[in-house]
């Protein structure tokens, strides 16, 4: 078996689904999606590696001057960022999209919730959606249907992450639900922050699911559209259909700990999905 890059087997450790979606791409483009996905485990770890939000943004600081001295071709070295120069050499991978993933990870930073669900499906689209559009440029996915499948895949994929997260994010006390949820729901934030489900934080979530279900939907309209090779990057959503089942089955109660388990046979899922041309 070929040794895996550093990059891939931070892939593999941390992002395994992204991993496993990378393994239907070109040969010669699956080290720059590993590159891609190194970096963004290394910018979205922030919260949880620091203790004080002014450490976080020192920690996010050393990565935009990372990326700027890549643009002004002096990167650093470091396991990540060579890799990561690389893929923007071959690639031409535009500096504003690194510099809009970062800044929207500052957001984590902050305990206060959103205001609105707009402002939600923004922070998912700067983070999880732009690094789609990274990845889907990588793979020379180039149309306007590429882009904005991935662009709704992205966004879903990062509001099913985050309600499978929400056990992690109150022990560190903080939620994601926005704050006009939790009015319309009657979410009772002193159940919440005792881990405790309470009716309307399953409504909200089911609300939050909709969502996510609306953009995987909006992205299947497009499917006949697509570039054959942005598969890698939208077979993703066969993978948040299973998330949002298992959603379902808990009621949507987000300290079930079925939630974080992996899922069985995603591996045939995604190649069954491949062959058909379908995401």
């Amino acid at each position: 078996m070929t040794e895996l890059s550093p990059c891939a087997a931070i892939a593999r450790r941390h992002d395994r689904e992204r991993f496993l979606c990378a393994l239907f791409a070109p040969g010669d483009r699956r080290d720059d999606l590993f590159a891609l996905y190194a970096f963004n485990h290394e910018v979205a770890k922030t919260r949880e590696v620091v203790r004080e939000p002014l450490l976080g943004q020192i920690r996010l600081q050393w990565w935009r001057d990372a990326i700027a001295e890549i643009y002004t071709g002096q990167p650093r070295h470091h396991e990540v960022v060579d890799p990561l120069a690389a893929a923007v050499r071959r690639h031409g991978l535009a500096r504003p999209d690194f510099e809009r993933l970062i800044d929207a990870r500052e957001q984590d930073l902050n305990a206060d919730p959103p205001a609105t669900m707009a402002a939600l499906e923004a922070y998912a689209d700067a983070t999880s959606g732009g690094l789609n559009k990274l990845a889907l440029t990588v793979l020379g996915a180039g149309r306007a249907a590429s882009r904005d499948a991935g662009r709704s895949i992205g966004i879903a994929w990062a509001l099913i992450g985050l309600m499978r997260a929400m056990a992690i994010h109150v022990r560190q006390r903080r939620h994601f639900i926005p704050r006009e949820l939790i009015e319309r729901h009657g979410v009772d934030l002193t159940e919440v922050m005792e881990l405790t489900c309470g009716a309307g934080l399953r409504r909200a979530l089911s609300a939050i699911g909709a969502v996510a279900r609306a953009r995987l939907d909006a992205a299947r309209r497009l499917r006949r559209h697509v570039d054959p090779h942005a598969r890698a990057v939208l077979l993703a959503a066969v993978l948040a259909d299973r998330h949002l089942v298992r959603l379902d089955r808990v009621d949507h109660d987000p300290f079930d700990p079925l939630l974080l388990k992996p899922m069985p046979l995603i591996s045939w899922r995604l190649a069954w999905s491949a062959l058909r041309g379908r995401y």
